[in-house]
């Protein structure tokens, strides 16, 4: 899985054009301009999201980050994109673009269906902070608007999900055009199952016959994560409430729990550590970008009852969920 990220030069003209003084920002974030150079420029992770805190805070408008998203063309971007824009349909597309992104940076993406919804999470590799919320918000509009090309008409999500306290709620509404609901356990854009077999006006079997084997070449000379990423990555798809067992995690990855607690110990790590490291990232964010009160936090999290959730996080942080979050809290955007 690449450590680098795609950053060309290109992305920074397109911030210029929005009004975003690029120059201030990257010198904000400690990084060279230089860095950013060429069409094939990659940034490295820890770059990466220098860059992206530091347009938070120095960026300008709240709503930066919808109008980066739908300004965003897939042809500009990564293979992954290209991929995905080639594919005969948007379910194609999106099973294309998060098995690619593997190849192209640690950015990891999931389409899950169920109830007649199409469910799309995306998260970071070794990245254990909040992700900014402007790259969330980034993501998300970039998502809709491949959706949109590929289709050839405007693509409405049935919500978008944030978890984040409320905040520029008109602007959201406005770019995905469909209810927002703040303080959830994930983010996550959520559109109607039905859309995924919507063909693509974009479809190119060349292209995408020419890209592939490059792609599966790459993939799979690409370092294999460990099985403790495997499973660090499932449990944080799971933070909404689920239980949270060795057994059912193991019975996901197709496997005994026994194979699996063998396989994690010649690794050095158990099922239990990989769990409290799961955990202890969720609260954190959880505590940090949202109004959901300790007790809501910890069912999310799988504990049965408030009070182990408290005594685990003082054990983690050296102080009470409510203690930390008066230390830690972000305040929320202007509406």
């Amino acid at each position: 899985m690449s450590e680098f990220v795609p950053f060309p030069t290109v992305v920074l003209d397109r911030l210029a054009s929005l009004g975003v003084d690029v120059d201030r920002v990257l010198s904000h974030a400690g990084i060279l301009r230089s860095r950013f150079e060429g069409v094939r420029a990659k940034v490295s992770v820890a770059e990466f999201f220098a860059f992206w805190r530091s347009l938070e805070a120095m960026g300008g408008s709240a709503d930066l980050g919808l109008r980066i998203g739908t300004r965003a063309s897939p042809h500009q971007l990564d293979v992954a994109s290209l991929a995905a824009i080639h594919s005969e349909n948007l379910g194609d597309a999106l099973a294309k673009f998060a098995r690619y992104k593997r190849v192209v940076c640690g950015e990891q993406i999931s389409v899950a269906t169920s109830k007649g919804e199409a469910r799309i999470r995306f998260q970071w590799v070794h990245v254990e902070d909040a992700l900014p919320l402007m790259l969330v918000d980034t993501t998300f509009a970039s998502l809709a608007t491949l959706a949109a090309q590929g289709i050839g008409a405007p693509v409405t999500p049935l919500r978008v999900e944030l978890a984040r306290r409320r905040s520029n709620e008109g602007a959201l509404k406005r770019a995905f055009g469909c209810p927002v609901r703040f303080d959830a356990p994930v983010d996550q854009l959520v559109l109607d199952a039905k859309l995924l077999a919507r063909p693509f006006v974009t479809r190119n079997a060349d292209v995408v016959a020419m890209l592939v084997p490059s792609l599966e070449s790459a993939l799979a000379e690409s370092t294999s994560r460990s099985i403790a990423e495997d499973v660090r990555a499932l449990l944080r798809q799971r933070m909404t409430g689920e239980h949270h067992s060795v057994e059912t995690v193991s019975r996901a990855m197709s496997m005994s729990a026994r194979t699996l607690q063998r396989r994690l110990g010649e690794l050095g790590t158990s099922y239990q550590m990989i769990l409290d490291d799961v955990r202890r990232e969720a609260s954190r964010r959880l505590l940090g970008n949202t109004d959901l009160d300790a007790g809501e936090i910890a069912f999310l999290l799988g504990f049965e009852q408030l009070n182990s959730f408290s005594r685990a996080f003082v054990t983690w942080e050296g102080a009470t969920p409510s203690r930390w979050r008066e230390k830690h809290v972000r305040q929320p955007a202007p509406l």
